[in-house]
């Protein structure tokens, strides 16, 4: 028997349309021993519906003051070894429960582990792989964009056993500010070089909403960087740029030297 329990943790608000694929995709993994927490902003679509349907889940349904006291309240319930953060319009794909299991296995120490992902449309159809590269904290706290999946993020149950959690006021880049706030506090990260679950990209995703997560980034960056807090205003922009262009730079330079550019569909 594996001594392993998975959490996975799905905040949700009038995600009708996705919210069945996600839950099947966890069961599809067919893994024993686990437990999906579902919580719901009291969703006024055909959310309460679909989660009818299936007598395994834990729902917990009531107004919460956005995604991520939701996803805190699931985080808070959860009950496994390893906890995992899967969004409503996203998707495991076969074989990720496996491929974490074996990865803890490895790293019994490891905090956080993230593996690839693919993005998709609205239908499910495949835009592009995306294969990410090691844990590098220069390139998690300048690079531009975040390129520690949440879809595809599972962490030791530790790490919110010491009492870490999202911070509420984040409403578009909390993942960002919460793995900024763990590497800082010496949580370890590792990556597993397997492609794990599916990023749906919709008009209705908060990852459209770029200004407001590059500007939550920001500001959680300042926050968090006591190098860039020494700084005046003036400088401490052309610095961050300088910063960001090297984390770019090395970002391409070792996708390239390990083949990990992205694969785009036909």
């Amino acid at each position: 028997m594996t001594p392993y329990k998975i959490s996975i943790v799905t905040a949700s608000f009038n995600q009708g349309l996705f919210i069945a694929e996600a839950i099947e995709s966890v069961l599809a993994q067919g893994y024993p021993q686990f437990e999906h927490i579902i919580v719901d902003n009291c969703s006024t679509d055909q959310t309460s519906e679909v989660l009818k349907r299936y007598g395994h889940l834990k729902v917990i349904c009531e107004k919460d003051k956005g995604q991520s006291d939701a996803l805190n309240k699931g985080f808070k319930a959860a009950t496994g070894n390893i906890i995992g953060w899967l969004n409503a319009d996203d998707k495991y794909l076969p074989g990720c429960f496996k491929a974490v299991i074996e990865a803890m296995d490895k790293e019994p120490s490891c905090d956080v582990l993230y593996g690839d992902y693919r993005f998709v449309d609205v239908k499910g159809n495949l835009i592009r792989v995306r294969k990410e590269l090691g844990f590098d904290l220069f390139m998690l706290k300048y690079l531009h964009v975040l390129y520690i999946p949440t879809t595809a993020t599972f962490f030791n149950r530790k790490v919110f056993d010491e009492k870490n959690f999202l911070d509420i006021n984040y409403h578009y880049a909390m993942d960002y500010e919460f793995f900024v706030r763990l590497a800082g506090q010496g949580y370890t990260f590792g990556h597993i070089p397997r492609v794990m679950a599916d990023f749906r990209w919709h008009e209705q995703a908060k990852s459209q909403q770029r200004h407001k997560s590059k500007a939550e980034m920001e500001k959680a960056l300042i926050v968090q960087d006591k190098f860039l807090q020494g700084l005046k205003p003036p400088l401490r922009s052309l610095v961050r740029d300088l910063l960001c262009a090297i984390a770019r730079l090395k970002r391409y330079t070792l996708k390239f030297l390990s083949g990990a550019y992205f694969v785009r569909s036909s």
